[in-house]
């Protein structure tokens, strides 16, 4: 299941989660963002080492901000509440698999 993030759950769901989140900066009108969504809905089915969030950069700039998103989709992982790893653009499944467990 993948949850959205505001600023009430932002904590709950990314600081204090005691497993890695994935978490999946967007946008509505991006192209590439929408070509991912498949890939990043399998994932949070697929596996249970990951907790997936998404997080809307139009409605929530100020996250956005804070994590130095400068283009999207900007996919991060945290752990312990630091970033682990960064990946910004569209990316197929077996790479994002790789980069999630390179991250883990």
């Amino acid at each position: 299941m993948v949850i959205d993030i505001n600023k009430d759950n932002f904590k709950k769901e990314i600081t204090d989660s005691e497993i890695p989140v994935l978490l999946d900066f967007w946008a509505p009108w991006c192209g590439p963002c929408k070509m991912i969504t498949p890939l990043i809905e399998e994932i949070s089915s697929e596996r249970t080492d990951v907790k997936v969030v998404k997080i809307n950069i139009d409605e929530h700039p100020e996250i956005a901000a804070e994590y130095r998103v400068r283009g999207i989709p900007t996919l991060l992982i945290v752990k312990n509440g630091h970033v682990n790893g960064t990946m910004v653009g569209a990316t197929s499944k077996g790479k994002l698999n790789v980069f999630l467990s390179n991250n883990l």
